[in-house]
């Protein structure tokens, strides 16, 4: 695609980079027939085609308006399109530039604007948010059936295990997960301590950055992944870590792209690619020790259970992990069901269920009725976003998959 940047942005570190990813595009439509919005509403400009074009306009000078802000805020970031393009098209990299230009241009105004200050200022702080999360809880038979969505019922967490055998490694909490779902973590403490690897939590870390980045706080998404970097960098500097796990594939995109947020920060550059190459999901740790996985579940046979699977697309599309938690699954006993268009999102995408609700919900029912159309009685994932918004449409169980693995190791029914 030929370019012709406007004098505002062509120099600079945003605009090397648009321009990059502008000319990779050959305009050939794949990314349009996997886009979730672009089914559900059919107006190219509702896909990542269409979008590509208005960043572009916008970026060689065109004024933008409310209109081009709301195709842009409707996209999801899911990054189906990236896994579809046969070009390589970095389209989540070229939507966060857009965004940000067209918000200075078009400033938000009334309850959108409140809403995502109140998101960005909240959601990323651990203990404020989970000071209203355990209050939400106390009282969550009387929430609105809207609020009462977004609070899922407490379960208790279980024991950690003492951090006694050599090789260890380093978890994120994160900002919502140890308050909606602790038994997360500490599921994925215990099935790796099974495994021969202690995993502790460094005292400081906190929100990934994901939150405040997409909301267009860059620099307060940037800030958060320094505060990370800082809280670990002491055991990685030691030696004394060989992982960064994530069990929160959302956290997981994110921190392994710490090394491209800071490029341009000479404190932070170096530390930020080491961290990014040092970062896991729990499901390659625990992969690359299915020898050890295996014997540990072999005295624990448990009836067969029907699964359903929902690959996040932040694990799927965002860090292309494919196959790793499914064959983990299998080899633990469950069943799984096939899923229709299981590339296509849940409609959670972080805050984007706050957003654009009525997308969201339309994209869960569709979800929900490919999950659940094969029978199953359970559905696993492996992102805290996901897992809340898909409980919140169905009865039926949503939980991680490291806490079904951690069930099977106890022997125990999900």
């Amino acid at each position: 695609m030929q370019t012709q940047l406007a004098d505002f942005i062509r120099d600079t570190p945003d605009g090397r980079e648009a321009e990059e990813i502008l000319r990779k595009c050959v305009h050939c439509g794949f990314c349009t027939a996997t886009c979730p919005t672009y089914q559900l509403l059919g107006d190219e400009l509702d896909g990542p085609r269409g979008r590509i074009y208005l960043i572009k306009q916008v970026l060689e000078g065109a004024e933008p308006t409310e209109k081009t802000r709301l195709h842009l805020d409707r996209c999801l970031t899911c990054r189906s399109c990236e896994s579809t393009c046969p070009s390589g098209v970095h389209y989540s990299r070229l939507l966060d530039i857009g965004r940000h230009v067209v918000d200075e241009r078009v400033p938000r105004h009334g309850s959108d604007a409140l809403t995502r200050r109140v998101l960005r200022e909240f959601v990323p702080r651990p203990t404020l948010f989970g000071a209203a999360m355990k209050a939400g809880q106390a009282v969550r038979g009387l929430l609105p059936k809207a609020l009462k969505a977004k609070v899922p019922e407490a379960r208790a967490a279980g024991a950690w295990p003492t951090a006694r055998h050599a090789r260890r490694v380093i978890a994120l909490a994160g900002c919502v997960q140890p308050a909606m779902a602790p038994s997360i973590n500490a599921a994925a403490a215990r099935v790796l301590d099974a495994i021969g690897i202690s995993m502790v939590e460094a005292a400081g870390a906190g929100c990934c950055g994901a939150v405040r980045f997409h909301l267009n706080d860059q620099d307060g998404g940037r800030d958060d992944a320094r505060r990370n970097i800082d809280a670990w960098w002491p055991a990685i500097a030691a030696g004394e870590v060989e992982a960064i796990v994530m069990t929160a594939s959302g956290c997981g995109v994110q921190v392994k792209d710490y090394g491209h947020m800071l490029k341009d920060d000479p404190d932070y550059a170096d530390k930020a690619r080491r961290v990014a190459e040092l970062t896991r999901d729990i499901g390659e740790v625990v992969a690359a020790e299915a020898d050890a996985l295996a014997a540990a579940l072999a005295a624990r046979a448990l009836p067969a259970q029907q699964l359903a699977w929902h690959a996040p697309c932040t694990l799927q599309h965002g860090q292309r992990i494919r196959g790793t938690v499914e064959k983990l699954l299998a080899a633990a006993g469950y069943a799984l069901t096939p899923v229709r268009d299981s590339h296509l999102c849940c409609g959670s995408a972080g805050t984007y269920s706050i957003l654009q609700p009525e997308l969201s919900e339309r994209l869960r029912g569709n979800k929900l009725d490919c999950l659940l159309e094969g029978g199953a009685g359970m559905i696993a994932s492996a992102n805290i976003g996901c897992i809340t918004h898909l409980q919140a449409g169905t009865g039926t169980p949503v939980r991680h998959w490291i806490e079904l693995i951690d069930a099977r190791l106890a022997g125990q029914p999900v």
